[in-house]
Order: structure tokens, then C-alpha cells, then sequence
């Protein structure tokens, strides 16, 4: 795809991306497809991961998309840099030195993950002067692997202590998914980690208040190996614009890390939200990014539904899930007014540029459950095991405290049923580093026989004074109903 080829070369080591705009070419309709788009074909290898790649062709008619197991691993290799024992809570690089790699820890996450505070965190708060200092969140976490290594990327959102009301996506780096390698400012080549974007500076922008990763496909070329991969990632963008709503029986408070905020006056539930919408940006290499401009007009991927539609008010969390030939789907949540919950909905695309809405999937759980009040940030996977679809998702109690759920589906598409009544993971007890709240799952289905082997779950967690970092949880065999804070290897 000569059109996209030029796109990624013109790349420039920037945490402010341009925005590109692309015109997909011609292609038949799927039949759940109830508005005409101009769209890829897509066709799919005989593996069931996570990646879908474009083919380089002169003619763009001629494009198509494959989907193809990350085993063949891009170039992450950083043959200068290594990972050290420690999982960077307390890293020593500059922000003006983001390639120094934070090996020098006092203290590693997983020999702190011994003691009962901090039980399952794999990841905290950078130093003081980092980009990352004041908040953290939002892990999309992805495992790559080849004959001779393992190797772990995790894009997170970040803020930093001189400016914690606008957030950034960073990047870190490991090989065994708990001790990771971060960088404290922006990346300057493609060996760095740390920070690789910013929020958007166009002022008509969907993206100039806050920024999230929600989800990364991996794409390549099928002439050429995995050296070229190209990076999809679907981010939640935030504007300053809110959306203001009358509900009096509004007690919920909405905080972060939504960027939602609701004020009680006198006159009682008036709401306040800032305005989010999904939007995609690629990158050769996981760090330089530039934007892909949607069809909305601020650049979003599209906007929220109509007055009266349940998911009206903003979207959140686009996460993407190859299913098919001409099949992507995205999962998203969004508050439902009417029904006074979070809920999550699903849109689906033939090139994962423009999406057609197929409704909301999944709503409140039942009175006095840890997501009565809703669920939010789905992140599904397909198990390898059974072909069913895994969905591990931030349930909302009646008192805005946050757990982790599961539910499953034949399809993917409907007939979405919680695995279980209780969370499968809860916020810790006493002094906890997470006794807050835990959310923002992020699922990893390792390799393995028998019953499917080892899942992890890595997720936000909220401490004493909205203190954050990300955790990791496990879960092994089959039986997804409990899974347990990492507290170390077990030999």
C-alpha cells in the first residue's frame, strides 16, 4: 500500500504527531454493514492473534489486510539497552534523558509485591521530574515473541506533577511482563522508552485536553518481515467541551479516570462531563506516532449517538478485536442517561478506519452487585482454547467504587452473560496500594496445554489520596473466576 508506505516514512521523532488523512479504497459492503463505506478487504492467516497487516501495492484498490500471529515479532529489540530486576518504580533517568533505562531502583515492585501494601504492583509512579510522576493508568499491554526471546511492550497514560490535568501515552519495556523499563521523558529514536504523545494542539481538536491508550494492533506487510510492522493505536481523546445533564437522582460520582466529573448544586444533579471520542494514530515502530483523521470533523473516528441514544453523552476506551475476514470490532462504553448506568457498546469495520454502530451489549448487573451502577473499558479476547470471547471489564458499585468483572460470549457479538455474580478481582483490604478501586483491565492469554494455560490480568489501581500504578493479577488453567495479585515467580 504505497499511500500508507509514504505515511509511516514521513514519520518524525515527535510526541506531537501530525494528522494524516486516508481515503480507503473501494470495496463490497459485509452484510451487517447498513450504511455504504469505502473499505478494505481484510483476509486472515490460519493463527488467532492479535494483528492485522496492510499490503504494500502500487494500486491502493488493490490493498488488503492480514491478520497474523505476533510470534513474528517486530523489531523491539533494543540491543543497547537492557531490563534490570526491577520494575522502575522509582527510575533514575531525567526527563531530558528518556534512553536511560531505570535500573538502578532501590527497590523492585516484585520483592515489594511480598508484603501485603502492595501486593500486586508490577508498575508504580515515576521520580518527581518525570512525565509520568503524578498518575498512571491505563495499560495496553502486549507479549511478542520469537525463537530466541520474549519481549513485552506496555503503552500506558501518564501525568505529570507540574501538569496533572493533562495526560500523555508512554511506553515501557520488558522481557518477562513484570519487570519493566521506563523512560522519564520523551523517546528520541526507536531504541527509547518513555514518553511518545501528547495531547492533540489543533484547537478544533477532539484530543487537545487528554489522551489514552485503549488499544494496539499490530500491522505488517506481508513482503516484508516484521521490521516493518506498523502500530494501530485507538486512544480515548478528550476536549475541554461538557456535556451538561439534569438527573436528580444522580448521586454517582464520576471521576477519574474517565475525565468525568459530576457537581451536586443546590439544585442537586447537575453533571458535568468532559466530551471524549475515539481516535487512531499510527507508528512504525510503538513510539512516533501521527494521527489518522476520522470522518468526524474535530478528527475522531465518530462521534456519539443522538439525543435520545444510550451512548449520547461521550465514548471511551476504543478497544479492536479481529474477528474475521472484513471484521474488526470495536468495544467502547459511554454513560446511558436513561438508564442512569455505564454500559458497553460495540461498532464494527471492514478496515478499522471507518466503524458503523451496532448498539449497546452490555449494562448494569443486579441490585447490590460490584456493577450495579455499570460497566465500562472492555477489553476482550478471543480464547485460544475454546474460540469463545473473553471480556474482562471495570464494574461500578452503587457507591462508584470500582472492581474487575468477566463475561463471555459465543460470538463476540451478543449474548454477552457475566461469568459469575462477584468481581474476579477486588480492591485490596486495610492498607493496599489498590484499596481504592481496580480497573482498566488489560488481558494476556499465555501460552500453554491442558486446560489453556496461565491469563494475566493487568490493571489500574487507585490508592489513599487517588495515588495510582498498575498491577498485575493471575489466573491458571481454565477456571477464570479468581484471579490472584502477583506476589512473585513460583519455582
Amino acid at each position: 500500500m504505497e499511500a500508507a508506505s509514504s505515511v509511516t516514512r514521513s514519520f518524525v521523532a515527535t510526541s506531537n504527531p501530525p494528522r494524516v488523512s486516508i481515503t480507503s479504497p473501494i470495496a463490497s459492503n459485509p452484510a451487517w454493514c447498513s450504511t455504504p463505506a469505502n473499505m478494505f478487504p481484510l483476509y486472515a492467516s490460519s493463527t488467532n492473534f492479535f494483528a492485522i497487516l496492510p499490503t504494500p501495492h502500487p494500486n491502493p484498490r488493490n490493498c488488503a489486510l492480514y491478520l497474523t500471529r505476533c510470534s513474528t515479532r517486530p523489531d523491539t529489540t533494543d540491543k543497547n539497552s537492557t531490563v534490570g530486576p526491577s520494575s522502575n518504580s522509582n527510575s533514575n533517568s531525567k526527563p531530558q534523558d528518556s534512553a536511560a533505562p531505570a535500573s538502578n531502583e532501590s527497590l523492585s515492585s516484585a520483592a515489594a509485591a511480598a508484603s501485603s501494601s502492595s501486593r500486586g504492583l508490577v508498575f508504580d509512579l515515576g521520580p518527581s521530574n518525570s512525565w509520568d510522576s503524578a498518575q498512571i493508568g491505563s495499560p495496553v499491554v502486549k507479549r511478542f515473541l520469537s525463537d530466541d526471546e520474549e519481549r513485552w511492550y506496555m503503552w500506558y497514560h501518564g501525568a505529570s506533577n507540574e501538569n496533572s490535568a493533562s495526560d500523555s501515552i508512554g511506553l515501557a519495556v520488558s522481557s518477562n511482563g513484570v519487570h519493566w523499563e521506563r523512560g522519564g521523558g520523551p523517546v528520541r529514536s526507536g531504541g527509547d522508552v518513555g514518553l511518545v504523545m501528547n495531547c492533540g494542539k489543533d484547537w478544533w481538536a477532539f484530543d487537545t485536553m487528554s489522551i489514552r491508550p485503549s488499544d494496539v494492533v499490530i500491522m505488517s506487510s506481508n513482503r516484508v518481515r516484521g521490521s516493518s510492522a506498523v502500530y494501530w493505536l485507538y486512544y480515548t481523546g478528550y476536549s475541554s467541551e461538557k456535556v451538561v445533564f439534569l438527573d436528580d437522582s444522580l448521586e454517582l460520582y464520576l471521576e477519574n479516570p474517565e475525565r468525568a466529573g459530576a457537581e451536586n448544586g443546590e439544585n442537586g444533579g447537575i453533571g458535568k462531563i468532559f466530551k471524549s471520542l475515539p481516535g487512531l494514530a499510527i507508528s512504525q515502530d510503538g513510539r512516533h506516532w501521527a494521527r489518522i483523521e476520522g470522518e468526524h470533523h474535530t478528527g475522531a473516528l465518530f462521534d456519539v449517538g443522538l439525543e435520545n441514544e444510550w451512548d449520547s453523552m461521550y465514548i471511551a476506551s476504543p478497544q479492536v478485536v479481529f474477528h474475521g475476514n472484513g471484521d474488526l470490532r470495536m468495544y467502547y462504553h459511554s454513560f446511558d442517561v436513561e438508564n442512569g448506568q455505564f454500559a458497553i457498546g460495540i461498532a464494527r469495520s471492514k478496515d478499522g478506519i471507518r466503524w458503523v454502530k451496532l448498539g449497546k451489549i452490555m449494562g448494569g448487573g443486579i441490585s447490590g452487585s460490584f456493577d450495579e451502577s455499570g460497566v465500562v473499558k472492555a477489553c476482550v479476547v478471543k480464547n485460544r482454547r475454546d474460540g469463545k470471547y473473553v471480556m474482562a471489564y471495570e464494574g461500578v458499585d452503587g457507591n462508584g467504587r470500582r472492581s474487575i468483572g468477566l463475561a463471555v460470549s459465543p460470538d463476540g457479538l451478543k449474548e454477552w452473560r457475566r461469568s459469575q455474580d462477584e468481581a474476579v478481582l477486588m480492591p485490596a483490604e486495610d492498607d493496599g496500594w489498590d484499596n481504592k478501586g481496580v480497573g482498566s483491565p488489560c488481558l494476556v492469554q499465555m501460552d500453554g496445554d491442558g486446560d489453556g494455560g496461565e491469563w494475566r490480568l493487568y490493571y489500574r489501581g487507585i490508592g489513599q489520596g487517588g495515588r495510582t500504578g498498575i498491577g498485575m493479577a493471575v489466573c491458571e488453567g481454565s477456571d477464570r473466576r479468581r484471579f490472584r495479585k502477583w506476589t512473585g515467580f513460583h519455582l
